[in-house]
């Protein structure tokens, strides 16, 4: 039986303590995602809550511990967006808040930065729920100490099993660092990052040579994770080079590898994490916000933090009529074939089923076409395997040359139904009656302008804030510019076709990327190219690996096409 399955009493309800990683919202256990998911009330620190709540109810109670405006009266804040006040104790004591939490049989999931044992130490609240009767279980999470060092690329231990210590600088006394001075084996430190530079020193006084390996890394497992590599005797020197220290943020958190293991040779060899092809770069992806989700999966797997920006809102039809008089002809038999140009189009025939109760069912005898691997994905989703895609480009032009013509023998119905926006082009209509067809060239939805963004986005785009923007149709580059003004000209032009390139150096852009073929999915593949690319030129010439944001307006050099 798993434990969210255990009955519960109905006074003192259930706690899972949960540990939410380093950072990572990939890191979240099978576990945890089941525990969030059957969570009444979340009690998050703030540096995981947008982690953790992701995976919780939708009307779930979410305490951040954070309490902002009052010291002594922590908010209750509910994921849809509305706030109230719980009945909880004014005390800023987690025990207590994770108890009151629980009563009246609720379940509460305390999540944490980490594993709850090495991290957060939670004993403490583990013990005031033992005491009062509260049951309780643990959700171990990967800990700090050992997944920033994997994705550092520095690996704990060898083959000869070396010995492994784990120092919290924090807490450590003189005595720890006597130990851990003394022995010759891996040492990883938690620290902040201005206390690093004493931690070595503390090390070395301890008994460490000053030119022992180490490495220290920041923001781990994060895409704004960054590694130096240095000794005992060098690291203060080399983060001041850096000039990452003296900063504001030197209180920031960081994880330091002591020993032969963190040498830079091998770091060189294991950075699988920080040598991804877009690593950092803030890519901007003006699409609608449905559209957008699979492109901005795929840009994070390259390294990339996704901005989404829609820059089209769809809406319905301002006459309906036309709609529903087609999606009742294809239950009478009206249609030989449906075509679909788009994921909207599915969308809106899909919403206009559910209006009238039918379901994929609808469709049977009904041949149906589909453009693009997206709008293919929609039609199965909804239960319906198309029946031509087209063989090439992925286009109006490319299901053209695959459709077939009108044949009175084999083609009992000679109409095609046509679902497609209001800004729609001729192409496929025109072709599809030059080869016979009779079409029903609906209006499914509407595609306006969206709203502006806000102000932060708008200056970041005409600041150079962003690395790269991927424009995924000439619509795209005008409601873009239209709402939020042209990108800087250190940011990376990457489009999906040259229609789309034409309409961007129109509007004073320079085109850097672009896609082999008109596919959002290569469009993302041949950005991450052109970022490969750039790091290898990078290392060649024995430069930093910087992302274009970073660089200053005026020294960038012109770039080709790909």
């Amino acid at each position: 039986m798993s434990p969210t399955t255990l009955p519960i009493g109905l006074e003192h309800g259930h706690v899972t303590f949960l540990g939410a990683g380093p950072g990572d919202p990939g890191l979240l256990t099978l576990r945890a995602v089941e525990a969030l998911g059957n969570a009444d009330v979340l009690v998050a620190e703030p540096e995981v809550l947008d982690v953790v709540r992701t995976h919780a109810r939708r009307n779930v109670t979410v305490l951040d511990t954070d309490t902002g405006a009052s010291p002594d009266t922590p908010q209750l804040k509910v994921v849809d967006g509305t706030s109230t006040t719980s009945g909880i104790p004014a005390s800023k004591d987690a025990a207590n808040i994770v108890m009151e939490a629980a009563r009246g049989g609720r379940r509460v999931v305390r999540a944490v930065s980490g594993d709850p044992g090495l991290d957060a130490y939670a004993a403490g609240e583990m013990l005031a729920c033992a005491a009062a009767g509260v049951p309780f279980e643990v959700v171990p999470g990967v800990a700090a100490a050992v997944g920033v060092p994997a994705y550092a690329g520095v690996p704990l231990r060898d083959a000869e099993g070396a010995d492994v210590r784990f120092v919290d600088a924090r807490t450590a006394s003189a005595r720890c660092w006597t130990e851990v001075g003394a022995s010759d084996g891996t040492v990883v430190v938690s620290a902040a990052l201005d206390s690093v530079g004493a931690a070595a020193g503390e090390l070395v006084a301890a008994g460490r040579k000053p030119d022992t390996p180490m490495t220290v890394t920041v923001a781990g497992t994060t895409t704004r994770q960054r590694t130096w590599c240095a000794t005992l005797g060098t690291i203060a020197q080399t983060l001041k080079q850096a000039k990452v220290l003296p900063s504001p943020e030197g209180g920031r958190p960081v994880i330091a590898v002591v020993g032969e293991r963190s040498s830079a040779a091998q770091r060189e060899q294991l950075s699988w994490f920080e040598s991804k092809p877009l690593f950092g770069w803030k890519v901007l992806v003006p699409r609608t916000k449905e559209q957008a989700a699979s492109l901005s999966d795929q840009l994070r797997s390259y390294g990339a933090v996704p901005h989404e920006v829609p820059t089209i809102a769809v809406e319905p039809p301002r006459t309906p009529q036309q709609m529903e008089r087609a999606v009742k002809g294809l239950v009478t038999g009206r249609y030989e074939w449906i075509a679909f140009t788009s994921v909207n189009a599915v969308k809106a025939v899909r919403e206009k089923f559910e209006e009238y109760g039918l379901d994929a069912r609808a469709f049977a005898g009904i041949k149906v076409a589909a453009v693009g691997e997206q709008t293919a994905k929609a039609l199965i989703a909804f239960g319906v395997k198309p029946d031509l895609v087209p063989s090439g480009e992925q286009s109006a032009a490319g299901l053209l040359e695959d459709w077939p013509p009108y044949d009175p023998v084999f083609d009992p119905i000679d109409r095609v139904f046509l679902p497609r926006a209001d800004i729609a082009t001729e192409t496929l209509v025109a072709g599809l009656i030059e080869l016979g067809w009779e079409v029903d060239d609906v209006t499914a939805y509407r595609t306006v302008r969206a709203s502006p963004p806000p102000a932060d986005t708008r200056e970041a785009i005409k600041g150079g804030g962003f690395d790269a923007v991927l424009f995924t149709s000439s619509s795209t580059v005008r409601n873009l510019v239209g709402i939020a003004g042209k990108p800087h000209n250190v940011t990376v032009i990457a489009c999906i076709g040259p229609a789309t390139a034409k309409t961007a150096e129109e509007h004073g852009l320079r085109v850097d990327v672009m896609s082999p073929e008109p596919s959002v999915h290569r469009l993302a593949e041949a950005l991450a190219e052109f970022g490969l690319r750039r790091r290898a030129s990078a290392l060649e010439a024995g430069d930093p690996v910087t992302r274009p944001s970073e660089r200053r307006p005026g020294s960038r050099r012109r770039r080709t096409t790909t």
